[in-house]
C-alpha cells in the first residue's frame, strides 16, 4: 500500500480524497496555484507544492509540474480527482513513465472511450445497447428515408460534423422526412461545409441513468447499481439520486451487466461510470463512459456503504476489489444537490466574491466505508470555508449536499430541511432554487426526464413576493440591537444610562423611521419597505404598511433572534453585510438593503468617489483617461470575469481624475478602478 499520494486537483474533490487517505494512514501532497495559496485543500493535506499562476492551463493542467512535485515530495501515486487531467491519457502515460502509480484507469481504456464513434463500435461488438440509427456514408435521400422508416418515428437528423444544435431536425412522420432532410443538409453545408447527416431514434422524454462500475487488475468487475441524473440544465447535472426511482430489479441487472460488459470491452481498471439514455418505456442505450470518479459518487457510497476513493487507492496498489457483486446491496435512498455560487433568476449567471458567512446544516460525519445499515442522514462535501473566495478562475461550486433516507420520501424531506438550514452571505447561490426543485410536484413525484427544469419553469421561477413582516421585523430589531451593543462598547461608563443607545426619553416617545429595499428577483423593480419603530417599556411598537404591532425581543444569541411580533413567535438569523441585511427565517432567505441616512452624508458636498470592481477579474478595456469629462452612463472600463464582460459606467456627469488600472491588469473584488469627481 502507498504511504504518500499526491492529489492533482483542488477544491471539494481534493479535500474528499485527502479525507479517505488520512483515514487509511496515507500522507497527502496538495498542489496549488497562486490563487489557491490559502485554499482549504492546501490546509487539509500534509504537504503542499505551488505549481503556477491562477490560470489552470499554467498550473492544474501542467502535467510535468505535477509529476515533478510528486517525485520531489516522495509521493508514490497520483490521484487526479475529476476534471483537469483526470481523463487525459497522455498524463496517465507520463505518470507511469515516471515510475508512479496513476490512481485511475489505464491510458488505453481512456483512449478507447475518448472517441465517441469508436466507443460505439466497441459497444456494439460487446452487445451493449445503442440508440437505433444509421451512421454510414450512404447519403441518398431515398435510402436515408428507408432507414428512418426502419428505425421508427420520431427520428433525429443530425449533421455528422455538427455541434451547438445546428444541423438538427426532429421528424415526427415519414411524410415529413424529405423536407426535413433537405433543410438539415442546407444548414449543415452552410454551417460546417459538410452536408453528411446521420439518423437516430429520437427519445421524447429521456432519462439520464448511469451505472457505477469498478474493476481491478485481477479481472474482477462489478457494478454498484445506478444513479438517476436526469435533472439537468444546459446538460449540467443539478440533482442526482440513487437508486433510480421506478427501477425494476430486472432492468437494474440488465443495465448493470451491460455496463460491466462495456468496461470489460476496453480492459478497464478502477472506478468508471457508464452513462445511458433511458426511454420512458424502460429501454436504454449507451451514451458514453466517464473514465474517472464522478461528482455524484457520494450517493452511491451512501446506499452501498462503500468508500469509492478507498477502492480506487486499493485497486491502484494492485489489491483486488473489496467486495464482489453478490455482496453489493442497496440500503435506503440518497440524493445529492450541487450548491453553486450562481444566480438562477439571472440565467444561472456565476457569482463570485467572498463567503462572508457560511452556515451549513447540522451534519453527522459520514463514516466512509462504515456499516451499511448506519449511514449519516446528512453529508456535506466542500472545498471552501467561511472567509474563502469564489474566484473567476475555477468552477463556482460551494458544496455538495447529500442526504440519506430509509426511502425516497424520507430523503426528500431531509433534503428540503437541510436546504432550509444552508446559509450563505456574500454572493448569490442556487439554494432557494434547489429547494423549490426538491419540493416541486415533478421531482417529488419522480416525473423525471432531462427536460424537467424547462417544463416546470413557472413553478421553479415563481414571481417574486414581498418580504414578510417577520423578516422586516427581524432586520429592524437586529439593527437597533447592534446599535445598542456598539454604544455600550464605547461608553466611558457602561453603567451610565445617559451613555446608552436606549429608546427611553424623558419627554415623549423615541421613534425610528427605517427604510429597506429588496431586489432579489431578476427583472423586477426593487420594492421599498418603510418600518416605523416606537420605543415602549416592553420593547417596541412596529408599524409596517399601515399596520401596527407590538415587537419584543425574546432571546438573542449572536445572529440568532427569537422575537414576538404581535401574538406570533418568530425565530430567525440575521447577518449584516455592509448595508445589506440577510434574514434567514421560515426556511427562506430574504435580502434587504438598508437605506442608512448617515451612510452617504457629505457625498454631495465633496462630489468625489471611486468606482470599484464588482468582482475579481481582468481589465480588458479602458475607454477614458485622466482629466476626461464624462456623462452619466458613459462606459469607462470593461472587466472580464467568469468568461463574461462587465461594463463599469459613470454614475453621473463628472470628471475622471485618475485611471488606476490598465488593460490586462488583474483586479480584486472591490478594488477602486477610477478616481471620479461628480459635476457640481
Amino acid at each position: 500500500m502507498f504511504t504518500k499520494i499526491l492529489i492533482a486537483n483542488r477544491g471539494e474533490i481534493a479535500c474528499r480524497v485527502a479525507a479517505t487517505a488520512r483515514r487509511m494512514g496515507i500522507r497527502t501532497v496538495a498542489v496549488y496555484s497562486e490563487a489557491d495559496a490559502g485554499a482549504k485543500h492546501v490546509a487539509v493535506c500534509d504537504e503542499a507544492v505551488l505549481i503556477g499562476p491562477a490560470a489552470a492551463k499554467e498550473s492544474y493542467l501542467c502535467g510535468d509540474k505535477i509529476i515533478a512535485a510528486a517525485k520531489a515530495t516522495g509521493a508514490q501515486a497520483i490521484h487526479p480527482g475529476y476534471g483537469f487531467l483526470s481523463e487525459n491519457a497522455e498524463f496517465a502515460d507520463a505518470v507511469a513513465a515516471a515510475g508512479l502509480a496513476f490512481i485511475g484507469p489505464p491510458a488505453k481504456s481512456m483512449r478507447a472511450m475518448g472517441s465517441k464513434s469508436a466507443a460505439k463500435q466497441l459497444m456494439e461488438g460487446a452487445n451493449v445497447p445503442l440508440v437505433p440509427g444509421y451512421h454510414g456514408d450512404e447519403q441518398d435521400a431515398a435510402f436515408l428515408q428507408r432507414q428512418a422508416d426502419r428505425i421508427g418515428y420520431p427520428v433525429l437528423l443530425k449533421a455528422s460534423a455538427g455541434g451547438g444544435g445546428k444541423g438538427m431536425r426532429v421528424v415526427e412522420r415519414s411524410e415529413d422526412f424529405a423536407a426535413a432532410l433537405a433543410s438539415c443538409k442546407r444548414e449543415a453545408i452552410s454551417s460546417f461545409g459538410d452536408d453528411k447527416v446521420l439518423v437516430e431514434k429520437y427519445l421524447t422524454r429521456p432519462r439520464h441513468i448511469e451505472i457505477q462500475v469498478f474493476a481491478d487488475s485481477q479481472g474482477n468487475c462489478v457494478y454498484l447499481h445506478e444513479r438517476d441524473c436526469s435533472v439537468q440544465r444546459r446538460h449540467q447535472k443539478v440533482l442526482e439520486e440513487a437508486p433510480a426511482p421506478g427501477m425494476t430489479l430486472e432492468r437494474r441487472m440488465a443495465m448493470g451487466e451491460a455496463a460491466v460488459a462495456a468496461a470489460r470491452a476496453v480492459g478497464y481498471v478502477g472506478a468508471g461510470t457508464v452513462e445511458f439514455i433511458a426511454n420512458q418505456d424502460g429501454s436504454f442505450y449507451f451514451m458514453e463512459m466517464n473514465t474517472r470518479l464522478q461528482v455524484e459518487h457520494p450517493v452511491t457510497e451512501m446506499i452501498t456503504g462503500t468508500d469509492l476513493v478507498e477502492w480506487q487507492i486499493r485497486v491502484a496498489a494492485g489489491q483486488p476489489l473489496p467486495k464482489q457483486q453478490g455482496e453489493l446491496s442497496i440500503n435506503g435512498h440518497a440524493i445529492e444537490a450541487r450548491v453553486y455560487a450562481e444566480n438562477p433568476e439571472k440565467g444561472f449567471l456565476p457569482s463570485i466574491g467572498t463567503l462572508r458567512h457560511m452556515g451549513t446544516p447540522a451534519a453527522v460525519e459520514f463514516e466512509l466505508g462504515g456499516t451499511p445499515g448506519l449511514p449519516a442522514a446528512v453529508r456535506i462535501d466542500s472545498g471552501v470555508r467561511e472567509g474563502d473566495a469564489i474566484s473567476p478562475f475555477y468552477d463556482p461550486m460551494i458544496a455538495k449536499l447529500i442526504v440519506w433516507g430509509a426511502d425516497r420520501t424520507q430523503a426528500l424531506a431531509r433534503m428540503s430541511q437541510a436546504l432550509s438550514e444552508f446559509q450563505i452571505v456574500g454572493l448569490a447561490t442556487n439554494i432557494a432554487f434547489l429547494k423549490r426543485l426538491i419540493e416541486s410536484d415533478a421531482f417529488s413525484g419522480a416525473d423525471l426526464d432531462t427536460g424537467l427544469i424547462e417544463r416546470n419553469g413557472e413553478a421553479l421561477f415563481p414571481q417574486a413576493k414581498a418580504a414578510p413582516a417577520a423578516a422586516l421585523a427581524l432586520a429592524a430589531l437586529s439593527l437597533v440591537e447592534s446599535e445598542k451593543d456598539k454604544s455600550a462598547s464605547v461608553a466611558a461608563n457602561p453603567a451610565d444610562p445617559w451613555g446608552q443607545a436606549l429608546g427611553w426619553r424623558m419627554n415623549g416617545a423615541y421613534q425610528r423611521q427605517l427604510s429597506f429595499t429588496d431586489d432579489y428577483a431578476a427583472g423586477t423593480e426593487a420594492k421599498a419597505y418603510s418600518v416605523k419603530l416606537t420605543y415602549r417599556a416592553h420593547g417596541w411598537d412596529i408599524e409596517m404598511a399601515g399596520v401596527s404591532s407590538r415587537l419584543e425581543l425574546v432571546a438573542r444569541e449572536g445572529a440568532e433572534l427569537s422575537i414576538r411580533l404581535g401574538d406570533t413567535a418568530c425565530h430567525g438569523s440575521v447577518r449584516r453585510d455592509g448595508d445589506v441585511f440577510h434574514v434567514f427565517t421560515g426556511g427562506r432567505h430574504y435580502t434587504l438593503g438598508y437605506n442608512d441616512p448617515m451612510a452617504h452624508a457629505g457625498e454631495h458636498e465633496t462630489g468625489g468617489g471611486r468606482l470599484t470592481a464588482p468582482m475579481p477579474g481582468k481589465v480588458v478595456a479602458v475607454m477614458t483617461e485622466a482629466g476626461a469629462d464624462v456623462k452619466k452612463g458613459q462606459p469607462l472600463v470593461i472587466m472580464e470575469a467568469m468568461k463574461m464582460e462587465h461594463t463599469i459606467s459613470a454614475p453621473s456627469d463628472g470628471v475622471v481624475e485618475e485611471v488606476l488600472y490598465q488593460v490586462g491588469d488583474q483586479v480584486a473584488d472591490g478594488a477602486p478602478l477610477l478616481a471620479f469627481k461628480a459635476a457640481a
